[in-house]
């Protein structure tokens, strides 16, 4: 089994329900275990056409899936969510990004590990912080580039809420709560 850290993010429709969805599928799949959820966070969007903020969140998995297979499996749950891709970093109804594959390094067409951009964008260090143990290999340069970012406009906000859900992170029917606060225009980091 391989340690996995993924990226997901919801910008179009109901937010919230596509990332839970995306959640609910992942826990599906046979061969994936969702061992933890980061909370969730709203940031506005990077790069790209103007759009709607993005609401997004960190998930730490184990999985006997090969990085292809898994990448795979997630445009599959993209896909099943109506994920469209016409327009590079345009709006999305979901957005799921292998971050980290164990210690694998991989340069690839179509799959770049770690991600390209994980040291680039609070939205996805700040969850994936949440998630990372002390001795993970890269926790130090995470948080260096989180205390970088946190100085310049990148802004972050928790959202919101509190819902309990049932069944939804994997075979095993693991139960989870998910609290939700949201720090309306201050910033997080």
């Amino acid at each position: 089994m391989q340690t996995i850290y993924l990226s997901l993010g919801s910008n179009m429709g109901d937010r919230q329900y596509h990332l839970h969805e995306a959640v609910r599928l992942l826990g599906e799949h046979p061969q994936i275990i969702i061992e933890k959820q980061s909370k969730f966070y709203e940031s506005s969007p990077v790069g790209g056409v103007k759009q709607d903020d993005f609401i997004n969140l960190a998930l730490k998995i184990s999985s006997l899936l090969s990085p292809q297979e898994l990448l795979t499996y997630l445009h599959e749950v993209e896909a099943k969510l109506q994920r469209v891709r016409k327009i590079h970093w345009g709006p999305r109804t979901i957005d799921i990004d292998i971050l980290f594959y164990g210690d694998l390094e991989i340069q690839e067409e179509h799959l770049t590990i770690p991600h390209s951009q994980v040291f680039q964008r609070l939205f996805v260090l700040v969850p994936l912080l949440e998630l990372v143990p002390e001795d993970f290999k890269y926790h130090e340069k995470l948080r260096k580039a989180i205390q970088q970012l946190s100085e310049s406009q990148q802004k972050l906000v928790i959202v919101p809420e509190e819902i309990a859900l049932d069944n939804v992170l994997n075979r095993q029917s693991r139960k989870f709560c998910l609290l939700l606060v949201k720090i309306r225009n201050e910033k997080v980091y």
